[in-house]
């Protein structure tokens, strides 16, 4: 088979190319430069530079073809300013998962495919498992094995198309097994610290990186109290439906200035999101203060003290028509049907019990215990067991 591997410059990526070649398949490694402006990260060099060059050291290691791809246009496109217009809104973005579904799993793998290879390979921490149904094949997307680098969330908005050209060959080991095997085979990255920070671009100032369309704008920050009368309402002791009983639970609260105190200045709304406890400038409070809304047309910050503080939680969410995909489209909910299922709302959280109800106006997930800092714009992802079913935007 004729495999293009995604280099990325990390012993990830390079474990998959070693393992492939040993398999005996016909190897490509490609490296995707997606980014070229250094100016907004933190590092004195620009990341895909260093990275470029260890993928080509990789390559020549194993002795198999190797080419960069420049994608930064389309990867601008799709992802920066898909970014720039979601803080612009108040909203919180995820441009990983929007990375995968937008550029390696679409651009990257159109680009291979015309290459005239079979499949493409990444080293991503999931796996794929094809399962035969009556007409044709079904492809499971599960979690890693390892369960302290599963990153099947970061692939929960990829398709059925998209996961049948798809191969994860790291997905069934550990960490410490692929370095022992990088290690072992002598690969240049088998020491090479994993990458962090937004997908391509490195360890970036996000205020900084904001800043180039988002101008500063100076705004108050308020202080919201635990004696806040709306934490003490009671729920009510009936509903006319489901349906209303989850609109209530789904409902961002928004506060407004005369409901809390004036404790500080920020230099614009959109630079935070909810749940966010550091750059915010606060002091004399015994516990950290966290976001717990930012209102981007008033340009306020409202927040509350402390990590368990009643403001940051919230027992359900929605996600609108347009936004609801389902990975297993055979397994999706039908107008008023519900199922028990395990969701995560954001990379590396546990999997949490909660039930998914799906009405002409959304899916609505309620989880068993309240859940802090949902933000508008993250990735809400359902399993089933260790399979990744679906994944919606949060309203």
């Amino acid at each position: 088979m004729k495999i293009a591997v995604g280099l990325s410059g990390g012993v990830d990526s390079s474990v998959v190319a070693y393992l492939l070649k040993q398999q005996g398949h016909d190897v490509i490694g490609v490296f995707m430069r997606n980014w070229n402006d250094a100016s907004v990260t933190l590092g004195e060099e620009c990341p895909w530079v260093e990275d470029s060059h260890d993928a080509l050291l990789v390559a020549k290691k194993l002795g198999i073809p190797f080419q960069v791809v420049d994608m930064s246009e389309h990867y601008k496109e799709t992802i920066v300013d898909y970014m720039f217009s979601e803080y612009r809104k108040g909203r919180t973005p995820n441009p990983d998962v929007l990375c995968n579904r937008e550029v390696k799993f679409k651009q990257f793998l159109d680009t291979a495919l015309s290459l005239g290879v079979d499949k493409v390979a990444t080293g991503h921490y999931a796996r794929v498992e094809e399962k035969k149904i009556t007409k044709g094949s079904i492809f499971r997307l599960l979690e890693g094995v390892d369960a302290d680098k599963d990153q099947s969330y970061f692939l929960c908005q990829l398709n059925q198309y998209q996961l049948s050209k798809a191969l994860f060959p790291v997905g069934s080991l550990t960490k410490p097994e692929v370095r022992m095997l990088a290690k072992g085979v002598g690969l240049p990255t088998a020491e090479k610290k994993d990458s962090q920070g937004l997908c391509f671009i490195g360890k970036v100032s996000l205020p900084k990186f904001l800043k180039q369309q988002l101008a500063p704008k100076k705004g108050d920050i308020i202080e919201i109290f635990r004696d806040f009368p709306g934490f003490s309402k009671e729920k009510p002791t009936s509903f006319s439906s489901k349906l209303e009983e989850l609109r209530y639970l789904s409902a961002e609260y928004k506060y407004q200035p005369h409901e809390g105190k004036k404790i500080g200045e920020h230099q614009g709304a959109h630079y935070y999101t909810v749940g966010q406890s550091r750059g915010l400038g606060i002091g004399g409070h015994k516990e950290s203060c966290f976001v717990l809304y930012r209102d981007v047309e008033q340009n306020v910050v409202y927040v509350g003290e402390g990590h368990t503080f009643p403001g940051l939680y919230r027992k359900a969410l929605k996600i609108a028509p347009r936004d609801i995909h389902w990975i297993r489209p055979d397994l999706a909910l039908k107008n008023n049907e519900s199922q028990a299922l395990k969701v995560r709302i954001r990379y590396r959280q546990k999997l949490e019990d909660a039930t998914l109800y799906q009405y002409e106006e959304g899916l609505f997930i309620e989880f068993d215990a309240p859940q802090s800092a949902v933000a508008k714009g993250q990735f809400a992802a359902w399993y089933l067991e260790e399979e990744l079913l679906g994944s919606g935007v949060i309203s």
